[in-house]
């Protein structure tokens, strides 16, 4: 038996799993590392985060983006963004370097036992683990508009069901949100000859303005600090103090969670969007049917005026919801007995473990208890050493027989025993 399985092999499960490693605890991590960024983005996307705060982590520090970069003879400069395919490479250095073996199987099934967990991998074998980190990502998450669900995948996809757009060279593309995944698409289309148009509820798009100098007058830093997600104090407090955001009123966090850093694009997409794509703004889908070629898309405005298009594609670049009842890998019982917050998404505690003891959970899916720093890769930073912090600790005060419970969590591999 296993002192904890880490199920998911993104930059939370990484950085989890390299801390839990250091921490000396006999783990199994298990998940296609770095699966959502190598599988589900187009070539020629970058990250909308600075590089800076785009580190996986260890506890030492070593594996850092810059590093890596350095070993490849880029460089990893503020306010210059970094292409996916390059972190996605990054993460695959960094479970190479900084995490124990990881086992690319996937998880079909977790189920609560007595003495723990049971996890079957996709080829039957069960494993078992007296404490399980979920770090599943966002894939399990995907969030389509009503109207559009149930139409089939050829005339309907979600934005990250795809890495490679071109399929769509030549076509009529529909893409749906305002955000940076789908202004970003809608730009690779129109750079690769594709038809393509964005509808977006809100009258307006927004956009990020280019990142003051790393280096500037005391002033402006003190009236705006850097953070892991941009500048300003309240950015600030999102990205760097999660433990705190968690103390203020369950209905405040879900708010924030919600609307803090809204939908908008990065400044260096935005040339790339407002000379070659044309824009249907202040509209949302009513209504969706097929026809021949495609799709007629019913469309209504915020005065209630409705309009109709066809397309031969709708790409919903909609975001994701990570609610309890979307994590299906999860047993039906183990499920529903877990509490959940305000927005449907399981309520975690202050070290990351949900009403189930010995069941934690890292990633997009704490975003309603932590804050909006749970939706970039700056989150697995507290992430990490938080939830590790709660893992021992839940296995000191419940010890299976014939541990010693002081050793675990010191770092001390030899005194952490796998049980039959």
């Amino acid at each position: 038996m296993y002192d904890l399985l880490v199920v998911g092999a993104g930059p939370y499960g990484l950085s989890i799993a390299s801390h839990a490693a250091a921490a000396g605890l006999n783990l199994r991590v298990l998940g296609r590392p770095m699966a959502s960024w190598r599988d589900h983005m187009p070539r020629g996307m970058f990250l909308k985060s600075e590089p800076w705060a785009s580190n996986l982590v260890d506890p030492d520090g070593r594996w850092r983006l810059d590093a890596y970069c350095a070993t490849q003879g880029l460089t990893a400069r503020h306010a210059e963004p970094i292409p996916v395919a390059t972190f996605a490479a990054y993460g695959l250095w960094f479970a190479h370097h900084a995490v124990p073996q990881v086992d690319e199987r996937m998880v079909s099934r977790v189920t609560a036992r007595a003495a723990g967990f049971e996890a079957v991998t996709e080829d039957g074998e069960v494993l078992r683990a007296r404490t399980v980190a979920l770090a599943v990502g966002v894939m399990p998450f995907v969030e389509v508009p009503s109207p559009l669900r149930g139409l089939h995948p050829a005339l309907v996809s979600h934005s990250s069901h795809h890495n490679d757009l071109g399929r769509f060279r030549g076509r009529d593309v529909t893409v749906i949100g305002g955000g940076q995944a789908a202004l970003e698409t809608a730009a690779l289309l129109a750079e690769q000859g594709t038809r393509v148009r964005v509808l977006a509820r809100a009258d307006g798009l927004g956009w990020n303005d280019v990142p003051p100098p790393w280096q500037r007058p005391w002033w402006q830093s003190a009236r705006a600090p850097h953070s892991g997600l941009g500048c300003g104090w309240r950015n600030w407090f999102y990205a760097e103090r999660p433990g705190l955001f968690r103390r203020l009123p369950e209905p405040t966090r879900a708010r924030i969670t919600a609307t803090a850093l809204g939908p908008a694009g990065a400044w260096w997409v935005r040339d790339r969007v407002e000379q070659a794509v044309e824009m249907l703004l202040g509209r949302e889908v009513a209504a969706a049917r097929v026809v021949p070629g495609g799709v007629r898309l019913e469309t209504v405005s915020r005065t209630g005026k409705r309009c109709f298009l066809e397309t031969e594609h709708v790409i919903a670049a909609t975001g994701f919801r990570p609610t309890l009842d979307r994590l299906g890998l999860l047993s039906e019982e183990l499920r529903g007995s877990l509490a959940t917050a305000v927005d449907g998404s399981p309520a975690v505690e202050r070290d990351f473990e949900s009403s189930h003891p010995g069941l934690f959970m890292g990633g997009l899916v704490t975003a309603s208890t932590f804050g909006p720093a749970m939706r970039f890769v700056h989150g697995a930073m507290f992430t990490a050493t938080t939830l590790v912090r709660g893992v021992c600790h839940r296995l000191r005060t419940t010890p299976p027989v014939g541990t010693i419970p002081a050793a675990v969590g010191r770092g001390r591999p030899e005194a952490v025993q796998a049980h039959p």
